[in-house]
């Protein structure tokens, strides 16, 4: 055999783990993780360079991780790298109002102090977030990582999936994980359909320095147009998630930096002082997209790739890795049982485990949403009594506290803090 044809061959020899994960952003990892110290043997596949993820620059994004994702993180080895970097939201603010006329006086303030557990959540950068993983990884044998390279076809057999990446190798294992976003090659591949709709509505996203201190408060403004998050990073600085109308946010993002704080002003207030840009500017289109089923032969899906939803309650990552915890708790209890990890059998529990709670978290979204971003007269006095009474009852708040913290329903084993 002549050496180019053997190299051919050698190319397209077939790579085997227990599982596949396509997706290298942050559900991808923390599954990995999650499943490789359970004994688990992983492939991450990540279409971006380790280069590209791991010299990340400040680029103003960041995620609120709930005091149950926290605990995640903290399970798989990930927190204590960007503890350091972490902000406790210790208090939340949420009021209606109109740009520069100031919020309703009917408003909810959620304080940590009503749960006994501490901080609600804390807020990270995606730069340290990604690093962290990314050093986790390195550090657990069990997992190989295939880096720049994209899945352009999968195939299922009896006991095994097979995908092909775009430079003719193949990987095989007993399960494929789609962790790969919204637009999920993995699910699209598997035929699994989408049931959502569009927004009309463009999330601008930045960070800001601010003279006056913020206390660790996250404040929450709902106009008709769209809501305005302002949300507590290390030092003083905050993260702006601001949803505007698409063709005004287009618009405005297509602004200079002076004009564009021109529209910002009035909608922030003054209450934190001076404030100026850090890092680049994004827009997202916002959507609401839920697969019609997370699960296929021998596959699975996670995070975004399973539902993607509104960033008015700030739980799509929050949603993904209680997909995580969920499905490495399925996988590793039905492994310890010698149970076949990629059976339907196996797979339909990670479904029925996490299907109604994201269709009715996404669901709770898009009313909430609706209810919010609108300048109906009925509907806000509906909207600003409701929010004095929530604010005047302690039970309420708490309720709403304890389910901004991710405390409610039926937790993961790693949600909880606690070993699988």
């Amino acid at each position: 055999m002549d050496n180019p044809e053997r190299a051919r061959i050698l190319h397209r020899m077939t790579q085997v783990s227990d599982i596949l994960i396509v997706g290298g952003g942050l559900n991808g990892p923390a599954l990995a993780l999650a499943l490789a110290q359970t004994g688990h043997s992983v492939t991450v596949i990540d279409a971006l360079a380790e280069k590209v993820r791991k010299n990340a620059a400040f680029d103003g994004r960041a995620y609120a991780l709930a005091l149950a994702s926290q605990r995640l993180l903290a399970a798989i080895g990930v927190w204590e790298r960007v503890a350091d970097h972490a902000q406790p939201m210790l208090e939340i603010k949420v009021t209606d109002g109109h740009a520069g006329a100031g919020p309703s006086p009917f408003f909810m303030h959620f304080d940590q102090a009503e749960i006994e557990e501490g901080p609600m959540g804390y807020m990270v950068e995606d730069r340290h977030l990604r690093r962290a993983f990314l050093a986790a990884m390195q550090a657990e044998a069990a997992i190989t990582r295939v880096d720049g390279k994209t899945v352009v076809a999968q195939e299922t057999g009896p006991g095994s999936v097979t995908v092909t990446l775009d430079d003719g190798s193949a990987l095989s294992g007993r399960l494929l994980v789609g962790c790969d976003g919204r637009r999920s090659g993995t699910a699209a591949r598997a035929e699994i359909k989408r049931t959502g709709w569009d927004y009309g509505q463009t999330a601008l996203v930045c960070a800001i320095e601010h003279d006056l201190p913020h206390h660790g408060i996250a404040h929450q403004f709902f106009m008709p147009p769209g809501p305005l998050a302002i949300l507590p990073l290390t030092g003083n600085r905050s993260s702006i998630v601001w949803s505007e109308r698409s063709d005004t946010a287009q618009r405005i993002n297509a602004l200079d930096e002076a004009e564009y704080f021109q529209v910002l002003r009035p909608r922030f207030g003054d209450f934190l002082g001076d404030i100026c840009l850090q890092g680049d500017r994004f827009t997202y289109p916002l959507n609401l997209t839920i697969a019609n089923s997370f699960i296929a032969e021998r596959l699975a899906l996670v995070g975004d790739a399973a539902h993607g939803m509104h960033p008015i309650a700030g739980q799509g990552l929050n949603a993904g890795l209680r997909d995580v915890g969920a499905l490495a708790e399925v996988l590793t209890l039905a492994g310890r049982r010698g149970e076949d990890i990629g059976s339907v059998l196996v797979l339909e529990r990670y479904q029925e485990w996490r299907r109604f709670d994201t269709a009715a978290l996404a669901m709770a979204t898009d009313v909430f949403n609706k209810l919010f971003s609108n300048d109906n007269p009925i509907l806000r006095l509906g909207r600003d009594i409701g929010m004095g009474i929530v604010g005047s009852l302690p039970g309420l708040r708490r309720g709403f506290v304890r389910e901004a913290a991710g405390l409610t329903g039926d937790l993961p084993k790693l949600l909880q803090g606690r070993p699988i």
